[in-house]
């Protein structure tokens, strides 16, 4: 019998890149998502609706499964109530769910965790997380539980953090942070078949010779990425001084107000 993966947010871009993929690699699918699935189910594949902030939906979604691969929640910037409420409420359900019945979560962080480093700077997992906004700093919280839910109750966790998850790059910074659908393909089912994972980071990146990423987990769960952004090269620079500052790109600038001057500041 194959593994049983649940897959949230199922309905998104990447949700519905990954379903056919899966599919034709044998997993059995439970979806789930708080909108429909638009598009024809893959035979043995099931559709369950949910939303994340009703706990008791999240228990009864979880229930049976081998791994859960989760995409659900908000994907961009939003104000914080809307963020809360998706990614940091709903995510608990769902570690709490998988507390119970002690499934691996494979979570669908983001390179918005670290977004205000500076372009050209080389770090690893373990440097100090700088979310660029309430979405990456809900990102940053779902780490961090998936580390505490390891330590205290042992279940495991991978965390992909995500870069420009894209059929191609179409700007600069895209040459450093580019995860080609293939290359997410490969880390979803190294992240799921790995035998042991404990909490583990790894940069959800192609092999792109300009990455700024480097000094994750992706050896130890078996994650070998193959693409490279490069042979897309050059690119047009794309936002406003700030985004192209820093790593995290348009997401820096939004509701960015560092620069301008206080009463407590010389301008």
């Amino acid at each position: 019998m194959s593994r049983l993966v649940l897959l949230t947010g199922a309905s998104g871009t990447l949700g519905r890149m990954l379903v056919p993929r899966l599919a034709a690699k044998k997993y059995t699918l439970r979806l789930s998502d708080i909108d429909p699935f638009p598009d024809a189910l893959p035979r043995g594949t099931e559709f369950v609706p949910a939303d994340l902030t009703d706990e008791q939906a999240v228990r009864r979604m979880v229930v049976g499964t081998d791994t859960i691969v989760h995409l659900g929640g908000i994907g961009i910037e939003r104000p914080f109530r809307s963020v809360f409420d998706a990614n940091i409420l709903g995510v608990t359900h769902l570690f709490e769910a998988a507390r119970k019945n002690r499934q691996r979560i494979v979570f669908a962080s983001t390179n918005h965790t670290i977004g205000f480093y500076e372009r050209g700077e080389t770090i690893a997992v373990t440097d100090p997380m700088r979310p660029d906004g309430y979405y990456g700093l809900s990102k940053a919280y779902g780490e961090l539980l998936g580390r505490m839910m390891f330590d205290k109750h042992g279940i495991e966790s991978v965390h992909l953090r995500i870069g420009s998850c894209l059929p191609k790059p179409t700007e600069a910074r895209h040459l450093s942070t580019w995860l080609s659908h293939d290359d997410l393909e490969r880390l979803v089912i190294a992240a799921i078949e790995a035998k042991i994972t404990g909490h583990v980071i790894v940069w959800g990146v192609s092999a792109n010779t300009r990455s700024w990423w480097r000094g994750d987990d992706a050896a130890h769960i078996g994650y070998t990425p193959h693409d490279d952004a490069e042979r897309f090269a050059p690119l047009p620079q794309e936002g406003d001084s700030v985004a192209r500052r820093f790593q995290g790109g348009s997401l820096t600038g939004h509701d960015y107000t560092k620069d301008i001057c206080s009463p407590f500041q010389q301008c």
